[in-house]
C-alpha cells in the first residue's frame, strides 16, 4: 500500500467549515442587498490575468506580493491581487457594451504573497463596489453613503470613516518641491498609524531631508484629535497654497454627508493617503472604534485615469473595497452578527416504522408554508440523528406519527414522480391530506416536546414555541 498523503493547506490559506462559512455567506448577502438597493450590478473577471495587465502601474512592493508565474504555454501570468485593476481592464475591454455611470459590485477571492498574521491571509475575499463614468461630488458621496449603510446593515454602530484628498496633499508636496517623490512619500505617510511619527519622519528624511520630513508629518497629523472638519480642511488648504477644486470637492461632499444626517461618522484625516498609485482624488479608510488595532475594514478612493493604461478615453471612477475576512473577524470579537449555525428550520426524523414517503410528503407540506425543512434519509439510531441535527444547528425536530388510524394517512401512487408529473398528476392532494397528520415537534436544545397536527407546525416554528 502506498504511503498516505498528509492532508494540509498552505500557510496563509484556510478551509472554512460550515459554521464559519455560513457567517461569511450571511455577511455577503447583507452587503449585496445594500449594493443592489443603491443600484449597483454584479460582474465577474478571471482569477488569472496577464502580468502586464496587473502590474504595469504597480510599484516594486506590490510586485513582491503577487503570485506570478509562467503557464504551460510560456505566458507571464499572475493571480489578481485586488479587484480594481481587473475592473479597469474590464471597462476598457467592454466599454462599448456598458452604460455610464456604471455602478458595479464584485465579491471574489484575491491573492497576495504577504506574511500571514492575525486578520491577514494570502487568500481572502474582497468586496468591491465602484461607480465609473462620473466625476462629481455626488458620486464620491454615494460611495461613502453605501459604506455607511453596509456597516449599519451589519449591526456595526461604533465606527468612523476617515477621508482625505490626494490632490490637496500633492499640491502641498509640490510647494515643497517634492512632486517627483510623491508616490514614495505617500506610501510612507500611509504607514503613520502603524509605525508612528518618529519612524515616518526617519523614512521621509531619507527622501526629503529632516526639515521637510517634519513639515510633511505636521501636515498629516498637526491638529489634535476631535478638531472639526472645516478647521482641518482650512489648515491643510492653507498649507497646500489656498482654495482649489480639490478642497471645494471635499466641502461639497461633506455638505452632502451633513444633508444625509450621517456626517458624525466621518472624519477629515490628512494622514489617509492610500499607498496604491492609481488614487488621484478623495481617499478613505474605515475603522471600528472599539478595535483600532484591526486596521481599516473598508477603504478606497477616486481614480481619475485608471483605464488610461488600456484605452485612450479617460474614464473617471470612485470606489471602495470591504475586507470581508477582516471585518468578519472584527464582528466576531465584538459579538456582532448572526449566531445562525444553519439555514434549516426543522428536520423530519426517521423513526422505525415510519415511511420515507410520509416524511417526504410532510416536509413538502411545510415547505409550501415557507418552512425550511430537511428529511433525514434513513432510519438510523435516534441519537445519531440528534447528533446530526445538533452539528448542523437545527433547532427543531419533527416526528411523524405512524398510527394506521391516523386521519392523516397519505395515499401515494406507486409510480415514479416523473411518471406522475407526465400524466398530469400533482402533489397538492397529498399535501392537503398531510394537514391533519399527527406529529411531535421537539425543541432540540431543551428536549421539550409538543404533540400537534402538521397544519399547526408552521405557526409553531415561526413563533418559536417550545
Amino acid at each position: 500500500m502506498s504511503e498516505l498523503i498528509q492532508p494540509k493547506v498552505l500557510k496563509g490559506f484556510r478551509d472554512f467549515l460550515p459554521r464559519d462559512e455560513i457567517q461569511r455567506s450571511l455577511l455577503i448577502e447583507t452587503v449585496t442587498n445594500v449594493f443592489r438597493n443603491a443600484g449597483f450590478v454584479p460582474i465577474d473577471t478571471p482569477a488569472l490575468e496577464y502580468s502586464e495587465v496587473l502590474l504595469r502601474k504597480s510599484n516594486g512592493e506590490t510586485e513582491k506580493q503577487v503570485f506570478r508565474f509562467n503557464d504551460n504555454g510560456g505566458r507571464d501570468i499572475a493571480l489578481r491581487f485586488d479587484l480594481t485593476v481587473p475592473f479597469a481592464r474590464f471597462i476598457a475591454e467592454h466599454y462599448n457594451e456598458l452604460y455610464f455611470p456604471f455602478k458595479r459590485y464584485h465579491i471574489a477571492k484575491v491573492w497576495r504573497g504577504e506574511k500571514p498574521q492575525a486578520g491577514r491571509y494570502r487568500e481572502f475575499i474582497q468586496c468591491d463596489f465602484d461607480s465609473v463614468g462620473s466625476d462629481c461630488a455626488y458620486t464620491d458621496f454615494e460611495i461613502l453613503k453605501v459604506m455607511y449603510n453596509a456597516l449599519k446593515a451589519l449591526g456595526v454602530t461604533n465606527f468612523r470613516i476617515h477621508i482625505s484628498h490626494r490632490g490637496i496633499f500633492n499640491r502641498f508636496l509640490d510647494r515643497l518641491e517634492l512632486k517627483d517623490n510623491s508616490e514614495d512619500i505617500l506610501r510612507i505617510v500611509d504607514k503613520l498609524a502603524k509605525i508612528g511619527k518618529e519612524a515616518v519622519i526617519e523614512q521621509l528624511a531619507e527622501i526629503a531631508g529632516a526639515e521637510k520630513a517634519e513639515k510633511i508629518v505636521q501636515y498629516s497629523s498637526g491638529l489634535s484629535a476631535g478638531t472639526d472638519f472645516e478647521t482641518i480642511l482650512a489648515h491643510i488648504e492653507a498649507l497646500a497654497g489656498g482654495a482649489a477644486p480639490d478642497t471645494g470637492r471635499l466641502r461639497d461632499v461633506y455638505q452632502l454627508l451633513c444633508d444625509a444626517g450621517i456626517a458624525e461618522s466621518f472624519i477629515l484625516d490628512p494622514s489617509i493617503t492610500r499607498g496604491l498609485d492609481y488614487y488621484t482624488g478623495i481617499v478613505y479608510e474605515t475603522f471600528l472604534t472599539d478595535l483600532p488595532q484591526l486596521g481599516s475594514v473598508c477603504s478606497g478612493g477616486r481614480y481619475d485615469n485608471l483605464t488610461g493604461l488600456y484605452m485612450k478615453d479617460t474614464v473617471s471612477g470612485v470606489g471602495a473595497s470591504i475586507g470581508l475576512d477582516r471585518l468578519l473577524a472584527g464582528l466576531e470579537q465584538l459579538g456582532i452578527g448572526s449566531k445562525a449555525a444553519g439555514f434549516i428550520d426543522a428536520i423530519v426524523f426517521y423513526e422505525k416504522g415510519n415511511s420515507i414517503r410520509r416524511n417526504s410528503a410532510a416536509a413538502r407540506y411545510l415547505e409550501q408554508y415557507g418552512c425550511r425543512v430537511e428529511v433525514f434519509p434513513e432510519p438510523k439510531k435516534i441519537q445519531q440523528q440528534y447528533g446530526y441535527a445538533e452539528k448542523k444547528g437545527i433547532e427543531w425536530g419533527l416526528f411523524i406519527e405512524s398510527t394506521s388510524e391516523s386521519t392523516g394517512e397519505v395515499k401515494l401512487p406507486d409510480s415514479a414522480c416523473e411518471n406522475c408529473l407526465s400524466s398530469g398528476a400533482t402533489v397538492s392532494p397529498v399535501s392537503q391530506n398531510c394537514a391533519e397528520m399527527p406529529v411531535r415537534l421537539k425543541h432540540l436544545p431543551s428536549r421539550t416536546e409538543t404533540k400537534l397536527l402538521l397544519k399547526d407546525v408552521s405557526a409553531s416554528l415561526k413563533g418559536g414555541k417550545k
